[in-house]
């Protein structure tokens, strides 16, 4: 699913040319990183484990540079992204771990049909977590060069996970970019947001369910989620309606009662929810231009625009998190 997007990883990061710069070989850029790790406190046990048969991968560097430029409309991408028997599957996998998933959700005040969503969206389920080793991905893509400041700081955050104990390097499996897991965190966000879901002193989000669900909560509450409010919904638009007024800046946000008094209605022409004194910040956007799908965002959707940068990404866990409540 992340091949139909083309900005769906976000990793709009400066790069850096030292690579060429310095027409290194690759096993010369690999002692580049050792000494680095080596100052930042890594073992040489470590190294020597996670170096020792390192390779360059190609069609990781292949995969970087031909991402399809075909753009999807918003009403082509949802159904391929959450067909019916997704739906289905995350409605089952709902089920299955309701006791974990209503536990894991109070603790870190979020939604669990929003943790199913996005174990959907993200891997089918733990499906699809991808079959590179890591350190040989992240290697890879930091000696390409195009984002090497990027993937330079994953290696090293990937070498600290596993000085960790956290996960050994021929388990350590994840993208062509290095995301790891049924989660598909970066390295980075493993260090910042990984959770021992199920209480055995480590955090696995490669074969464990609850440490998967429990990283995913733990990542929306730290990034921001209110579990108070849902995450917006699909919105009609008045004729003539000003497009200027649309976009996630701070300065965009309005009240629902003020977007009701420019005119804007539900998707089914009934007027916005009058909250009172209750009323909430709402956003619009709309992904595909006046022509196309318009929604009201909430703070819940800002936060899954953290997880990843991309309107389509966003809009589908909310609309696989909405049949999980909603469908019969």
């Amino acid at each position: 699913m992340k091949k139909i997007i083309t900005f769906l990883l976000g990793l709009g990061v400066a790069t850096s040319s030292y690579a060429n710069a310095t027409d290194a070989s690759f096993e010369q850029y690999v002692e580049g990183l050792k000494k680095e790790a080596r100052s930042d406190g890594i073992s040489d046990r470590i190294l020597t484990e996670a170096f020792e048969n390192v390779k360059y991968v190609p069609r990781a560097v292949k995969a970087d540079r031909n991402q399809p430029e075909k753009r999807l409309t918003l009403d082509e991408y949802i159904p391929r992204a959450v067909p019916q028997w997704k739906v289905k599957q995350a409605k089952a996998l709902y089920k299955k771990y309701y006791s974990d998933l209503q536990r894991i959700g109070a603790k870190y005040s979020v939604q669990p049909r929003f943790i199913v969503a996005l174990w959907g969206v993200e891997s089918n389920f733990g499906k699809f977590t991808g079959s590179y080793n890591v350190i040989d991905a992240l290697t890879t893509m930091a000696y390409d060069g195009r984002r090497e400041k990027f993937f330079r700081s994953e290696t090293m955050a990937a070498l600290k996970i596993l000085q960790e104990g956290h996960i050994q390097v021929a388990d350590m499996k994840g993208s062509w970019a290095g995301a790891m897991g049924q989660c598909q965190f970066m390295p980075s966000s493993y260090i910042a947001y990984a959770a021992d879901g199920n209480g055995d002193g480590r955090k696995d989000i490669w074969t464990s369910p609850d440490d998967v669900f429990a990283s995913t909560a733990n990542y929306l509450h730290k990034s921001g989620w209110d579990a108070t409010h849902t995450w917006g919904r699909q919105v009609m638009l008045p004729k003539g309606f000003d497009r200027k007024l649309a976009g996630r800046e701070e300065d965009k946000a309005k009240t629902l009662q003020e977007w009701s008094k420019l005119g804007i209605t539900k998707y089914d022409g009934k007027p916005l929810p009058n909250l009172g004194k209750h009323d909430i910040k709402a956003w619009l956007i709309m992904p595909d231009d006046l022509g196309g799908r318009v929604y009201l965002i909430y703070n819940n959707y800002q936060v899954l625009m953290k997880w990843n940068r991309s309107y389509y990404f966003a809009t589908a866990v909310t609309h696989l998190a909405d049949a999980i409540k909603f469908d019969p």
